[in-house]
C-alpha cells in the first residue's frame, strides 16, 4: 500500500507539490488566528460567595455562616462541587458547576440560593455577596494592617475609607473586600428626662438622626 502511494506522488509530483503548498498556506493562515494564552483557564464555572460575619471566631463562621450557605447551595441545578474556608470574620464558598454551563446563569442560580437563606443568618452577619467574574489567574491578594500605635478602630476606617479605594484605582482589580477590626460607629443615646422637658417623642429623635 505505502509503495502504491509512493508511485501514485512520483508520477503526479505537480499535484503533490500544489496540495503541499495548499496545505501549508491554510495552516499559516489557521495559526496566525489562533488565539494564544500562555496560562489557558482549564477550570469549571465558578461562583464565589463572599460573606463578612463581624467578630466571629472561625469556628463559629463556620457553622453559623459558611455550614448553611453551603447546604443552601449545594442542591442546585448543575453543581458538582462546594468549597469553603472560614477564617476570622469572613466566609468564602467556591460553588463550581457542570462544565459548559453559562456564568451568567450560574450566577443567577446561586443568587436565588442566597436570597431563601438570608433570613436564616445570624444577627450581625452581612448579606453574601458574588465574587467579580474571574479567571483562574484572578489573584486574591489578602493585606493585613497592624500598627503599635494606632487603634483597630482607626486602621478599620483607615482601611475602608483611604486603602481600599486606593487599591480599587489600580488597573486590573476587581473588588476589595475589607474585614476585621473595629467598624466606626455613631451612637444616638436618648436621655428620657430631657425627652419629657422638650416635649419629643423617640420617633421624633429617629427622624432627626
Amino acid at each position: 500500500m505505502l509503495d502504491k502511494l509512493m508511485l501514485i506522488s512520483l508520477k503526479n509530483r505537480l499535484m503533490v507539490l500544489i496540495g503541499a503548498l495548499i496545505i501549508f498556506i491554510a495552516g499559516f493562515y489557521i495559526a496566525r488566528k489562533l488565539p494564544v494564552d500562555v496560562f489557558p483557564d482549564l477550570t469549571a464555572p465558578t461562583v464565589t460567595i463572599m460573606t463578612e460575619a463581624h467578630g466571629m471566631a472561625p469556628e463559629e463562621v463556620e457553622m453559623l455562616v459558611t455550614f448553611p450557605i453551603e447546604t443552601a447551595v449545594n442542591g442546585a441545578s448543575g453543581v458538582r462541587r462546594v468549597r469553603s474556608t472560614s477564617i476570622q470574620g469572613f466566609s468564602t464558598i467556591f460553588v463550581e458547576f457542570d462544565w459548559g454551563t453559562d456564568i451568567y446563569k450560574a450566577r443567577q442560580i446561586v443568587n436565588e440560593k442566597l436570597q431563601a437563606i438570608q433570613n436564616r443568618l445570624p444577627d450581625g452577619v452581612d448579606q453574601p455577596a458574588l465574587a467579580p467574574i474571574t479567571s483562574i489567574m484572578g489573584e486574591i491578594m489578602m493585606v493585613a494592617l497592624t500598627s503599635d500605635s494606632t487603634s483597630q478602630m482607626d486602621l478599620r476606617t483607615m482601611a475602608d475609607y483611604n486603602i481600599r479605594r486606593r487599591i480599587l484605582a489600580v488597573p486590573g482589580v476587581a473588588k476589595v473586600k475589607v474585614y476585621g477590626g473595629e467598624v466606626k460607629q455613631y451612637q444616638v443615646q436618648v436621655n428620657p428626662d430631657l425627652l419629657r422637658k422638650y416635649e419629643l417623642s423617640l420617633n421624633q429623635v429617629l427622624e432627626a438622626a
